[in-house]
C-alpha cells in the first residue's frame, strides 16, 4: 500500500514522530531481497528521508564522531554488502565504533534458518565476520578506508552479544592495529576460510572499493546513513539505532 504521506504533512509533525513512523515503517523489511528494499526506499521511505536531512541535528561531521562512539543496532540497509552470504542474524548484526579512529561492521552467519534444515543445521558452526574500517574527517567529510575483513567460526546455540562483538573488535584491533601503517595491503587481510572462490570474488570487489558516508541524521540515539562506493553507483541506506 502506498504511503500517502506527503512532504507538506511532514513538516507539520515533530522529528521524534518522523523518526517513529520511520522505524515502524521499516520493521521486519531487512530480510526483504535488496530490488524490494530499494522499491520500498523510492516509493514509500523519500519523503521522510528527506524530511529527516533537513532536521540533522549535527551537520557538522566534527561533531558528529563523539556521538557515533559506541554500539549500535542496523535495523534497515540497502546495502548489498552485508548479505552477499546467505543466514545473517539480524538481531546479532552491530555497528561498532571505537574512538580511536576504527570501526566494524560485525554479524553472526548461521544458514540453514528454514524449519526443514534448522534440525540438519544445529549442529553446525555459525561463523562470525568482521569488516574493519579506518575512518578520518577531512574537509567537513567522513573519509572511510576498509583494512580488515576477518572470519571465526562458533558455536551458534551461543549467541553473539554486544559485549562479544566488542571484545573480537578491540582484541583484533590491539593485534593487528596498534602500529601505524602508512600503507595498507588490503588483500592480506582479508581471511576468509572455507569459502567457494565465486563468493570470495564477490567479497573482495565491495571490500576494496573506497566508499563516501554521509549522516543525513544523527543524534544520541538514530542514525540516517548514506553510503555509496562509486559515482556511477545508486547510493545505498542504513537506518541504525544505539544499543549498549
Amino acid at each position: 500500500m502506498k504511503n500517502i504521506i506527503d512532504t507538506q504533512t511532514l513538516t507539520d509533525w515533530n522529528t521524534q514522530e518522523i523518526k517513529n513512523k520511520t522505524l515502524e515503517l521499516v520493521a521486519g523489511r531487512d530480510t526483504e531481497p535488496l530490488r524490494d528494499k530499494v522499491k520500498f526506499y523510492q516509493t514509500e521511505l523519500t519523503p521522510y528521508f528527506d524530511e529527516l536531512s533537513q532536521r540533522n541535528p549535527f551537520p557538522n561531521v566534527i561533531e558528529q564522531v563523539p556521538i557515533v562512539i559506541g554500539a549500535w543496532i542496523p535495523i534497515w540497509s540497502t546495502i548489498p554488502f552485508q548479505d552477499i552470504l546467505p543466514g545473517r542474524l539480524y538481531e546479532q548484526s552491530y555497528q561498532i565504533f571505537h574512538d580511536n579512529g576504527y570501526y566494524a561492521n560485525i554479524a553472526r552467519y548461521a544458514p540453514g534458518q528454514s524449519r526443514f534444515w534448522r534440525i540438519f543445521a544445529s549442529k553446525l558452526p555459525a561463523f562470525d565476520l568482521m569488516v574493519m574500517q579506518k575512518y578520518a574527517i577531512q574537509d567537513n567529510n567522513w573519509c572511510i578506508q576498509n583494512v580488515g575483513l576477518f572470519q571465526a567460526w562458533k558455536n551458534r546455540e551461543k549467541p553473539l552479544t554486544i559485549d562479544d562483538a566488542d571484545k573480537w573488535f578491540t582484541a583484533i584491533t590491539k593485534s593487528k592495529f596498534q602500529e601505524n601503517r602508512a600503507e595498507l595491503d588490503l588483500r592480506q587481510e582479508i581471511q576468509l576460510e572455507k569459502m567457494d572462490r565465486n563468493t570470495v570474488k564477490k567479497f573482495e570487489k565491495a571490500y576494496l572499493a573506497t566508499s563516501v558516508l554521509e549522516h543525513l541524521y544523527i543524534d544520541h540515539d538514530f542514525r540516517l546513513v548514506k553510503s555509496q562506493r562509486e559515482a556511477k553507483q545508486r547510493p545505498s541506506y542504513t537506518i541504525a539505532v544505539r544499543r549498549g
